[in-house]
């Protein structure tokens, strides 16, 4: 029997869509369903893998310890974490965009230090510091949009999606930083132990055509 293969997929939208892929490459569990009860582990023991829901920011955690063999992971939480796997493939589901946003009326002063509040303070330091631009970085969770209409920031770094959000709050877009999809990672413990599980399961997603 081959040896059992561990998959951690992000909870939410993300996670049934990137399932929905897995299932069409022919890894799937009957019973995996989201919203489901509190069950977290479903198992195919014909197929002899595991599936695991974990929070979207903690699939490269459950991977890069080896808790996990594969598991699909945003670009921008692997850009942020910088994780020591394998970014093996583009699942091109979950796309949206990381962008710089401030209110409508908003005029940069390049002589004042910058104050950008965001979840991704990697990625925003690296984005300006590209820009040789004197920052202040406000780490917050959750609603971003308030900080610059309250004062306590001038820009925002965030994930856009629709934009609608931005738009409600008489926010603009000033610049995009990066493109965001979903990504197949790999432990590379894993991806050396069981390198033809591994591969079957890239060479069957690509032949999705995603």
């Amino acid at each position: 029997m081959s040896e059992v293969l561990n998959i951690a997929l992000p909870k939410g939208r993300l996670g049934q869509r990137v399932y929905n892929l897995f299932e069409q490459a022919g890894y799937y569990c009957e019973d995996l369903k989201i919203g489901e009860g509190r069950k977290l582990i479903f198992n195919n023991k014909e197929l002899n893998i595991n599936f695991f829901w974990v929070k979207p920011s903690d699939v490269h955690v459950y991977v890069e310890r080896g808790a996990a063999d594969v598991g699909a992971a945003g670009k921008d939480i692997l850009d942020e974490y910088s994780p020591d796997v394998y970014e093996l493939l583009d699942l091109k589901t979950g796309i949206c965009r990381m962008a710089v946003a401030a209110p409508e009326n908003f005029v940069e002063d390049p002589e004042k230090v910058l104050r950008v509040a965001t979840e991704f303070p990697n990625i925003a330091a690296k984005y300006y510091a590209g820009l040789g631009r004197d920052i202040d970085i406000i780490k917050l969770k959750g609603s971003l949009e308030i900080a610059p209409i309250i004062g306590l920031a001038d820009v925002i770094v965030d994930i856009v999606e629709t934009g609608t959000t931005l738009r409600e709050n008489k926010l603009i877009i000033k610049d995009e930083i990066m493109q965001i999809s979903a990504r197949l990672i790999a432990n590379k413990s894993s991806f050396n132990f069981k390198f033809k599980r591994i591969n079957d399961l890239i060479n069957k997603l690509a032949s999705l055509n995603i």
